[in-house]
């Protein structure tokens, strides 16, 4: 059995199952969190649209766990979960003045592409959601 990553002391189990309100508080509050997982500190904003979750990633210092793989996880589970066909990346690594080369291979690898979004050249991809099984 694969080994669960915590996310600033969370399960995705429990992420996924707390309610609109609490994640409205703690994620979706329109401005940036620093939140942990495994040994990497990440900084982000997290949004909701109509289609999508947007996830806007600013920093991920340390680590290796799998941060990437555990977001992707993470997002596309509440995405299902919610009826969103739509898992949105915007991440801001390209022009780092102490760029992560390793990061940068990580998202070509997974289909990510430079781009401008608002303007701003980022990595972006954008994930269909599969829609729940019933």
């Amino acid at each position: 059995m694969p080994r669960e990553v915590a996310i600033s002391g969370f399960t995705a189990d429990e992420i996924v199952a707390l309610s609109d309100a609490d994640l409205a508080e703690l994620v979706f509050c329109d401005e940036p969190v620093l939140f942990r997982i495994g040994s990497a500190e990440v900084l982000g904003e997290f949004r909701l649209t109509p289609d999508a979750v947007v996830l806007e990633l600013a920093t991920i210092d340390g680590g290796g766990e799998g941060v990437l793989t555990a977001l992707s996880s993470l997002a596309r589970r509440y995405a299902q979960s919610r009826g969103l066909p739509q898992v949105e990346w915007v991440v801001h690594a390209v022009n780092c003045a102490q760029p992560n080369l390793k990061l940068r291979r990580v998202l070509k690898r997974r289909g990510f592409v430079v781009e401008p979004v608002a303007g701003v050249p980022v990595y972006h991809r954008i994930d269909v959601v599969a829609p729940r099984s019933r």
